[in-house]
C-alpha cells in the first residue's frame, strides 16, 4: 500500500497493527519508532551494556515483524512489544552464561597483582568447525547476492557492526529507516541461506 509516513503518525496503535498485520512496512516501522526509546530504557536495564540492549531491541523488532499476524490485541501493544523484548533479553543472558569461560587458578599469587589464567572452552569438533567455515562462505556469498539496498545495510550493521545510528547516518537516513532495512535484510539473508542450504533458524543464528 506504501501509506505515506505523515499520514501513519496520525493512526493509533491498534489501527498501526492492522495494517502492519497486512504487511505494510511502514506501519511497523512507525510501531517500532513509538516504542523504540521504551524498548531501548527495558533492554538496558537487564542487559547493563548499550551494545547489547541495542542488538536485543533490533532482535526484538525481527520477531515482532515476524509475529504480528498472531497478535489478537488481548493486551496493550506496548506490553505485548515488551514482552518480547524481555524475554529477548533473558535468552542473550542465558547464552553469555553457557559461554562463560572455564577459570583456572595457578599457584601465582594474587596480591602480586596476577589474575587467574583463564581458557576457552573447547567445545567445537573438527566437523563443527568446518561447517562454520563453509556456513561463513555460504553467508558471504548470499549477502553479495541480495540487493544495494539491503546489502549495504547488512554490512554496516551486522559485519562491521557499528551501531544504528553510525549506520543511519552513512546511509543518508533515518534511525528508524536503518532499523527496518536490517529487519528486512536479515530476513532475506535467512530465507536465502534457508534454502541454499537446508538448514534451519537456529543453526543460522538469525532467527533471534
Amino acid at each position: 500500500m506504501n501509506i505515506p509516513a505523515a499520514d501513519l503518525t496520525k493512526l493509533n496503535d491498534e489501527e498501526l497493527v492492522a495494517l502492519a498485520q497486512k504487511k505494510e512496512p511502514g506501519a511497523f516501522e512507525e510501531l517500532m519508532r513509538r516504542n523504540s526509546s521504551s524498548s531501548y530504557r527495558l533492554a538496558l536495564s537487564i542487559l547493563k551494556d548499550t551494545q547489547d540492549a541495542e542488538d536485543e531491541v533490533q532482535n526484538s523488532y525481527f520477531t515482532a515483524w515476524k509475529a504480528i499476524e498472531r497478535f489478537r490485541g488481548d493486551s496493550k501493544f506496548t506490553t505485548w512489544m515488551s514482552r518480547i523484548v524481555t524475554n529477548q533479553c533473558l535468552m542473550r543472558l542465558r547464552k553469555l552464561r553457557r559461554a562463560r569461560v572455564v577459570s583456572m587458578d595457578d599457584d601465582t599469587d594474587e596480591r602480586d597483582g596476577a589474575l587467574p589464567m583463564q581458557l576457552a572452552d573447547p567445545t567445537d569438533s573438527p566437523e563443527v568447525a568446518w561447517g562454520n567455515t563453509e556456513l561463513g562462505v555460504a553467508v558471504r556469498r548470499e549477502i553479495a547476492k541480495l540487493p544495494p539496498i539491503l546489502r549495504d545495510v547488512l554490512v554496516l550493521r551486522d559485519v562491521k557492526s557499528l551501531p544504528t545510528a553510525d549506520v543511519a547516518r552513512e546511509l543518508g537516513i533515518t534511525d528508524a529507516a536503518a532499523k527496518s532495512r536490517v529487519l528486512r535484510a536479515r530476513a532475506e539473508l535467512r530465507q536465502r541461506l534457508g534454502a541454499t542450504l537446508s538448514l534451519g533458524p537456529a543453526t543460522l543464528g538469525l532467527a533471534r
